[in-house]
């Protein structure tokens, strides 16, 4: 993984998008979609951090290249949410956002979902006992 991409040439001068640019953009999108409950930062003997906006970019790990990028998101989703539909909605919003603002070539974005937010069920549950 690299830290800044090699860049465009303009009459002026280069344009790099830093890992972390593009990483905040796919994160951003991400939470946008109805059914993401929360971004993940990953796996150690569980979930270990439920991220809110302030640190979007720790749930996506991103590759960048001169063109391309490739992007990762780790996501937790809302009970009764179709997962298949979620994931779908996630990978179209978050590779029209980094097309749309950076111009790079979203070579694919995978979807690793983390867990089910169970707290409103448990709530619900509660209500109607």
């Amino acid at each position: 993984m690299t830290d800044i991409n090699e860049g465009k040439e303009y009459d002026n001068g280069q344009v790099k998008i830093s890992d972390e640019v593009v990483a905040t953009i796919a994160g951003l999108a991400a939470v946008e979609i109805e059914g993401v409950y929360a971004m993940s930062g990953g796996f150690t003997g569980g979930i270990s951090d439920i991220l809110g906006r302030k640190n979007l970019s720790k749930g996506v790990k991103v590759e960048v290249g001169e063109k391309e990028a490739s992007v990762d998101l780790y996501i937790i989703v809302k009970y009764g949410s179709k997962i298949p539909d979620v994931a779908w909605k996630i990978q179209e919003a978050v590779k029209d956002a980094i097309v749309n603002m950076t111009g790079l070539k979203v070579v694919g974005v995978n979807i690793h979902v983390q867990g089910v937010e169970l707290k409103e069920a448990e709530l619900e549950e509660e209500k109607n006992s």
